[in-house]
C-alpha cells in the first residue's frame, strides 16, 4: 500500500497575502479557493510538478489530538528542483528574498553550489513560514 503526503496545513495571518505569495510570487498553482462551510475558508496551492499541496486555511478547528500552530511556526518545509540556480533567479525576479546558493562544506555552510543534493537555498513566507530548496538530480524528476 502507498501512503503520499498531499496537504500540509501552512499556518498564516492573512490568507489573501498568503495566496498571492505563494500563487504569483512562488508559483503556485492555485487548487481551491472557497468557503467550504459559514466562516471555513480553505485555499488549496501545489507547487508545479509536485502531487503535495499546501493548506492555507482560516475558521476551522485543530484536529483531534492536535493543537493549532501559530503562523510563522512551520520551519523545514523543502521542495527540490534540477536547476537551483535559475529557481533562485526566477524567485528574485518574483520579488522573494532568497538566500544565497550554498552548500555543506567540511566546516559548515559555504557560498556555492555543492556536489549532487548538496545546493540548497532559503526563503520565508510573510508569516515566516520557513523553506529549504534543494537541487535534486534532473534523472529524478521524471519518477
Amino acid at each position: 500500500m502507498n501512503w503520499t503526503l498531499e496537504v500540509v496545513p501552512l499556518p498564516v495571518t492573512d490568507l489573501d497575502r498568503a495566496k498571492e505569495f505563494y500563487a504569483d510570487r512562488i508559483g503556485f498553482t492555485v487548487d481551491l479557493d472557497d468557503e467550504v462551510a459559514p466562516g471555513v475558508r480553505i485555499i488549496q496551492l501545489t507547487p508545479p510538478g509536485s502531487r503535495c499541496s499546501v493548506a492555507l486555511i482560516s475558521g476551522m478547528p485543530p484536529m483531534p489530538g492536535t493543537r493549532a500552530m501559530d503562523p510563522g511556526t512551520l520551519h523545514g518545509l523543502q521542495l527540490c528542483v534540477t536547476d537551483i540556480e535559475a529557481a533562485r533567479a526566477e524567485l528574485v525576479g518574483r520579488g522573494v528574498e532568497v538566500s544565497p546558493v550554498r552548500h555543506v562544506g567540511a566546516t559548515g555552510w559555504a557560498d556555492g553550489k555543492g556536489d549532487t543534493w548538496n545546493s540548497f537555498m532559503t526563503f520565508e513566507d510573510p508569516d515566516g513560514n520557513g523553506w529549504t530548496v534543494q537541487e535534486a538530480p534532473s534523472e529524478l524528476s521524471q519518477r
